[in-house]
């Protein structure tokens, strides 16, 4: 929160964006420059920080939090400022890259390949790994950290609609096709079905049944 709210507070000062009372008036252009310029301020703020109180460090283990924790606060100022999620999701990125340029590493083992190739595909749209921010599902191959990034990248997408004062991120009738109770998987709680997945509660249905054992 408090490196959010430091954004909050540089894109009131520089841009003259009132983010308490979202409106389309007042969002800046989704330029590089302007992506550039608030994700770098937001992340060099937080590195900072991180360095000047080290409980926090210790408190946030591992690079992969400290990095999300970042990186989204980079991604929520470029998202609410401009109103557009692409500039969210490459100020994410660049976050990323600055981080891991000032500190050499994002965290353990390979978690760390989705932020670092983000940005050379954020602007191609392929649905299978370059789609816009507001059709990515939990299914996104990206997201190797799924209980982490997926909640972080919804957060940056839904706040550029936010900043514009929007009722919905999506078209809610697109999500009619996953309203269905009988559904094994609750797309209304991913982050509970991908928790379920990993104690092995959840059980898939269709072709897969043949190879789970009975219960």
């Amino acid at each position: 929160d408090e490196f959010t709210y430091y954004g909050m507070d540089y894109i009131k000062d520089k841009y003259k964006v009132d983010w308490k009372n979202p409106s389309p008036s007042d969002k800046v252009k989704p330029t590089y420059d302007v992506v550039n310029d608030m994700a770098t301020e937001v992340t060099l703020n937080a590195m900072e920080q991180y360095e000047q109180f080290p409980t926090m460090m210790e408190d946030h283990f591992g690079g992969s939090q400290r990095a999300g924790v970042i990186a989204a606060a980079s991604g929520l100022t470029a998202a609410i400022a401009t109103g557009n999620s692409n500039a969210g999701l490459n100020g994410w990125y660049l976050s990323m890259l600055l981080h891991k340029d000032g500190w050499s590493r994002l965290g353990f083992f390979g978690y760390d390949l989705q932020d670092q190739c983000g940005s050379a595909n954020s602007l191609s749209i392929r649905g299978d790994e370059g789609a816009i921010g507001e059709v990515r599902g939990p299914n996104y191959p990206n997201y190797a950290m799924n209980v982490g990034h997926q909640g972080e990248y919804a957060a940056i997408v839904g706040s550029s609609h936010y900043g514009r004062g929007d009722a919905w991120c999506f078209d809610p009738r697109v999500k009619i096709c996953f309203a269905d109770p009988a559904l094994k998987f609750d797309f209304s709680e991913p982050r509970r079905e991908f928790a379920k997945g990993a104690i092995r509660e959840f059980m898939p249905a269709g072709e897969r049944s043949l190879i789970i054992p009975a219960r």
